[in-house]
């Protein structure tokens, strides 16, 4: 498979992980409106593009890692990491969205954060431009796991 075509799959495999996600949340948007928010809640418009951007970044970083095969232990391991963290971030909005639980979805978040640093380090050690991809996404979900606490207590 040429590197061209594996850059493509690993940026919509993302994308289309992170649209699994969007589906859950679109239809459960009236529930999040009646949600009392905190003042630096940003406005819902901005979430659709950061996250298009997150889930671009990750698929470059995969690639980096793919681009040459999974060929070793190294890469191998970063992969499935980076798996695992890709479904932990998709299972969020099935439990905040889907089973509108605020409290446990700010305990996958945790999670969630705690599994971006391990693909982090895991990507750091194949290729540290693949790791310093996934800067941004880790900023935001720190951000983002601070917003979940915030709304689980106000609401």
């Amino acid at each position: 498979m040429n590197k061209v075509l594996k850059l493509f799959i690993s940026i919509i495999s993302c994308n289309a992980i992170g649209g699994i996600g969007a589906l859950v949340t679109n239809p459960n948007t009236e529930w999040f409106r009646s949600l009392i928010k905190p003042s630096f809640q940003p406005p819902n418009w901005i979430f659709g593009p950061v996250w298009t951007m997150l889930y671009t970044l990750m698929g470059i970083a995969i690639y980096l890692i793919w681009k040459d095969g999974f060929v070793t232990s190294e890469r191998r391991q970063a992969r499935n990491i980076f798996i695992v963290q890709l479904l932990i971030n998709s299972s969020w909005s099935f439990v905040y969205f889907g089973k509108q639980n605020i409290e446990m979805a700010v305990v996958v978040i945790v999670v969630l954060l705690v599994a971006i640093i391990a693909t982090i380090i895991a990507l750091f050690k194949v290729d540290k431009t693949a790791a310093y991809l996934l800067i941004p996404y880790l900023l935001w979900v720190c951000f983002a796991t601070f917003l979940n606490y915030s709304l689980w207590q106000l609401n």
